[in-house]
Order: C-alpha cells, then sequence, then structure tokens
C-alpha cells in the first residue's frame, strides 16, 4: 500500500476522469508487472518464488479445483522439476476494478518449441500487505 499511496494521491491532484484514468493505467501497470514476474519464476524454475504469488485463498482449476496456496504449490511442484520450463505464459489483457482491489489478466501460454497450447485467465486482488496475488487461475487449451 505504501507504493500505492504516492501514486494514488498524485492522481488526485489531476481534474477529474484524468486522475481516474492515471490511477487505473498504474495499477494495470503494476498487475502486468505481476503477471509477468510469475510467470517468470517458471523460466527461473523458482516454485518458492512462484508460491508468494499466489493467494492463501487461492483456487487454481484443473485437473480438479486446488483450494489454497498450499494445495496448489504441491500440485505444480511437478512443473518445476528438471532443468528446462514445460510451458510459459505472458500476459495480453490487463483489466482492474475501479476498486483498484481487483484485476483480470489473460494471454497465451505456449509450449517449450514456442506452439501456442492454451490461453489462460487469472483473478488478482490487491492483498492488504500491497502485494497483487493470484486468487483465481484456469487454463484452457487451444482448438486445432
Amino acid at each position: 500500500m505504501r507504493r500505492l499511496l504516492p501514486v494514488l494521491l498524485s492522481a488526485l491532484a489531476l481534474p477529474g476522469p484524468l486522475g481516474a484514468q492515471a490511477a487505473s493505467r498504474e495499477l494495470a501497470r503494476q498487475v502486468f508487472v505481476a503477471e509477468s514476474s510469475f510467470a517468470a519464476t517458471m523460466a527461473r524454475r523458482d516454485l518458492v518464488a512462484f508460491g508468494e504469488f499466489v493467494s492463501t485463498e487461492a483456487v487454481f482449476f484443473g485437473r480438479s479445483a486446488l483450494r489454497g496456496r498450499e494445495a496448489v504449490i504441491e500440485s505444480w511442484r511437478e512443473y518445476f522439476e528438471g532443468p528446462a520450463a514445460p510451458f510459459s505464459w505472458r500476459p495480453e489483457t490487463v483489466e482492474v476494478l475501479p476498486s483498484g482491489t481487483l484485476a483480470l489478466t489473460s494471454g497465451p501460454v505456449f509450449a517449450p518449441d514456442g506452439t501456442l497450447t492454451n490461453t489462460f485467465t487469472s483473478v488478482w486482488r490487491l492483498e492488504p500487505d500491497g502485494k497483487w496475488r493470484v486468487i483465481f487461475d484456469k487454463g484452457c487449451p487451444v482448438e486445432k
């Protein structure tokens, strides 16, 4: 929240909708950076850092619904084994609610050879410690 406060205060100094637009762009940038950093944990093979982006209340949808940070980390552990990442992803869409507390990210998921295999959608929440964390995550196979 400490990082967010100066941005919001400076945005409030702008007249009307311009201030709100600036704050919205800054929040979208923060979520884009969070999602990109989250994806980078896979490339770095860093399961501990991955877990830091997952809310304690997270629900990840896959073979079944994984509920809670520990369940997500345990289920994703297999993806972090070995020297090469089994897939990668990047955000292309970022939308933040006007309240600045929830955001949605979506984008492509790629196989190691760069082939598009899935898309993902994640819902992020600005948590009390001022960090954005994933609360919902779902992938969807690309139709061929």
